[in-house]
């Protein structure tokens, strides 16, 4: 008895290296993406842009940027807090933080301009 063996040719196996090379694409093109939006935190039922930054050569002093603070006051001020609680425990593994003009401050003492509220503070060393 002779069996008869069906060999795959290459123009078979094309819609699946086709759908492969698309799988692949579009997993890596969705993890290359900045920022995903999933991950940011509203404060206030708002999404703000927060960013800390050490201050001069000093790494225990920053700076912590928060906007649009016409969204919300209250939100841009916990945005600006926890920002600064990121960059402490990232840069001193602690959250421990001596704010020279931050979240607890005055209304009236709050630098804010341009729709962007500017906080500072000193990491405390561990």
């Amino acid at each position: 008895m002779k069996t008869k063996s069906k060999t795959l040719i290459r123009a078979d196996l094309r819609p699946v290296w086709l759908l492969g090379l698309f799988l692949i694409a579009t997993v890596l093109l969705t993890a290359c993406s900045p920022e995903r939006r999933s991950d940011r935190i509203a404060f206030d039922g708002q999404l703000f842009r927060a960013s800390a930054k050490k201050l001069d050569k000093q790494r225990l002093d920053f700076v912590v940027t928060v906007r649009p603070v016409s969204a919300s006051m209250n939100g841009a001020l916990e945005a600006g807090r926890h920002e600064g609680f990121r960059y402490c425990i990232g840069n001193f593994g602690t959250s421990e933080i001596d704010w020279v003009n931050g979240p607890e401050a005055d209304d009236n003492t709050l630098q804010i301009s341009n729709d962007r509220l500017v906080l500072q503070g000193t990491c405390k060393s561990l």
